[in-house]
C-alpha cells in the first residue's frame, strides 16, 4: 500500500556532497570496496513499497545546479512535480542532473521555462539562497539526506519505514 504524506512548501536544499567536481565522479572512487549491486538491492527492496525503483548508478553527479533549478521550480510554483522528474531521471533513469542540458529537458517537461532556468542558471540567481541553506542546515546538524527536521528542534535522518516514522513522531509529541 503506498502512503501519500502532505508536504509542506518548505524545503531545505543541501548539498550533500558539495566538493564533487562539476563533472562528478565515479562511486568506485566514492565508495571503495563497496558492493554496489548488494546497496542497490538494499534500496530496491526498501522503495519498492512506494513505487520506487533505483537504477544500478555508477557515477555521482554534482548535483549544485539541480538544487538552484528546484529553487527556480519552487519560485515558479512547480518545485514538486520538478523535484520528481529530478529524482526518478536521477535513481531511476541513471542521467547526469549535473548536466544543464538534462535539467533543462526536466524543466520543460514539467512546464517550465527552460530558456529563463538556463538564464538563472548561468547568472548565478539561487546560489546565495543554497548558500544561506547549507547554513541553516548546519545549524540543524544536518550531514546526511534525507533528514526531517520536526518542530524546528528534533531531527529524523534518513529514508526510514512508515512505522519508524510513526514511533518517533509519537516520542516527540511526547517530548514538547
Amino acid at each position: 500500500m503506498k502512503e501519500e504524506f502532505p508536504l509542506e512548501d518548505t524545503w531545505l536544499p543541501f548539498h550533500l556532497r558539495p566538493l564533487t567536481p562539476p563533472q562528478g565522479m565515479p562511486f568506485t572512487e566514492l565508495f571503495p570496496g563497496v558492493d554496489m549491486k548488494q546497496r542497490y538491492a538494499t534500496l530496491n527492496k526498501a522503495g519498492e513499497p512506494y513505487g520506487i525503483h533505483f537504477g544500478e548508478r555508477s557515477f555521482l553527479s554534482n548535483s549544485r545546479a539541480a538544487l538552484e533549478a528546484g529553487e527556480y521550480a519552487a519560485d515558479k510554483g512547480r518545485f514538486h512535480s520538478f523535484h520528481d522528474h529530478v529524482f526518478r531521471a536521477y535513481f531511476t533513469d541513471l542521467l547526469d542532473i549535473g548536466d544543464m542540458q538534462i535539467l533543462l529537458g526536466l524543466a520543460a517537461d514539467v512546464g517550465l521555462d527552460s530558456d529563463d532556468l538556463k538564464h538563472a542558471l548561468i547568472t548565478g540567481v539561487y546560489v546565495s539562497r543554497i548558500e544561506q541553506a547549507l547554513h541553516e542546515a548546519s545549524t540543524y546538524g544536518v550531514s546526511a539526506v534525507p533528514t526531517f527536521i520536526v518542530n524546528e528542534k528534533f531531527r529524523i535522518v534518513g529514508a526510514q519505514p512508515v512505522d519508524s516514522f510513526r514511533e518517533r513522531l509519537r516520542l516527540i509529541q511526547g517530548e514538547t
